[in-house]
């Protein structure tokens, strides 16, 4: 499903209209994003947790030609998810 489906069956599934559940969607999107720049944690109880985890530098190697790069520290996005929705798909 890629994000033209899911507004889609949003849409369908809420009986408003296309517009109004891509609005939908992307306000989530934004807010999430926002939140997690900020440092913060999303949570939806039963579905899961987004959260932000620090990556530090290292060391590493490129496969073509052998030699050592320095990978730079970054921020990565997890997901944990909860356990209504680890049931739902299990």
């Amino acid at each position: 499903m890629n994000k033209s489906d899911l507004i889609d069956a949003m849409a369908a599934d809420a009986g408003i209209t296309k517009a109004a559940a891509k609005a939908a969607l992307e306000s989530l999107t934004e807010n999430v994003t926002e939140t997690l720049k900020k440092g913060g944690k999303v949570a939806l109880v039963g579905w899961g947790t987004w959260s932000i985890s620090k990556r530090a530098a290292r060391t590493g190697r490129n496969p073509q030609t052998g030699k050592s790069i320095e990978i730079a520290a970054k921020n990565v996005v997890k997901f944990k998810a909860g356990a209504g929705f680890s049931n739902a798909v299990n």
